[in-house]
């Protein structure tokens, strides 16, 4: 046997708490940039240096590979995925998505131009970057979380979608497309006033859709809270799969959405509103074909299209 691997097997069994660490290089304080994405649970000795490392190393932690964080908290790669999947998180990549969700909120908009480096050809790489989202997507969320997201909005007495800003479009697309096969859904893609006049009446029976990336908006995350306590079913669509919208959903999907300059990609939350509109379509389909009809012959009767 590996001396190196026998220590640290004698190191995993003995569980204590991770030690509080102190400033680190980037500026940005160990416990405010990581929020509440690392649980107070018991840790061994070798899970509490993968832990010191990732609060002391926000930038390290958040684009490095596993090798890398590995050596570093000197254990093996296999320590870093068990570490991550014992603070509830599928593995390694699972983490690491909800550490650069963080990461990129702490540093300024401006910076995030910085850390993504130069860009010498916008097309390749951000199709390359989303193709990469939809892979942490997809092995984000089981098969069972969306169909049980499905079977909510399916059964709904009403569906009502929030986004705000960039993330008004997936909301857009959900509530037209919903729309369009017969769902009583509506889109709210404001705030203040408008977001109190739009959600104030759910309740039992209702869904709440929130879309929201990158910075919680407080607005959105109240309304969310609000409408669960009244009752409401709330499906959360979120970079974050820890903290107060995680919190406030019956239903999290969980989606990567960094791009590859200053602004957030909402690819891969498409993709995942897609799947759900085919969810709900495959529920319902004598209704949605019925409607979906009655749509085409509007459209022909108001004379939209060309053709």
């Amino acid at each position: 046997m590996n001396p190196s691997t026998s220590t640290e097997q004698a190191a995993e069994q003995a569980p204590e708490h991770a030690a509080e660490s102190g400033g680190n290089g980037s500026g940005i304080s160990s416990h405010a940039w990581l929020g509440d994405a690392l649980p107070d649970v018991v840790l061994t000795k070798a899970q509490s240096r993968v832990v010191e490392v990732i609060r002391r190393n926000p930038q390290l932690s958040s684009y490095a590979d596993i090798a890398e964080i590995a050596q570093r908290a000197d254990v093996n790669s296999s320590s870093v995925v068990r570490t991550a999947q014992h603070l509830g998180y599928r593995g390694w990549p699972d983490l690491q998505r909800e550490l650069r969700s963080r990461y990129l909120v702490m540093i300024s908009t401006e910076d995030t131009l910085t850390e993504h480096g130069e860009t010498r050809s916008p097309l390749y790489e951000a199709i390359t970057h989303d193709i990469e989202n939809l892979r942490l997507t997809l092995d984000s969320n089981t098969p069972e979380e969306a169909e049980a997201a499905i079977a909510a909005l399916a059964a709904a007495k009403s569906i009502t979608v929030v986004g705000i800003g960039s993330f008004a479009g997936p909301a857009s697309v959900m509530a037209h497309l919903g729309s369009t096969m017969g769902y009583p859904i509506s889109l709210e893609n404001r705030g203040g006033p408008h977001l109190a006049s739009g959600t104030n009446n759910l309740g039992p029976g209702d869904v709440l859709v929130v879309i929201n990336m990158w910075r919680s908006v407080k607005q959105i995350i109240i309304a969310a809270e609000a409408a669960k306590q009244a009752g409401a079913t709330v499906i959360a669509i979120s970079d974050l799969r820890r903290g107060r919208l995680a919190t406030a959903a019956d239903h999290l999907l969980v989606v990567a959405s960094e791009g590859i300059s200053f602004f957030q990609s909402v690819t891969a939350a498409n993709s995942l509103v897609y799947g759900l509109l085919a969810g709900m379509e495959a529920a319902h389909p004598e209704r949605s074909r019925a409607t979906i009809r009655r749509t085409q012959q509007l459209w022909k009767d108001l004379d939209i299209y060309l053709d």
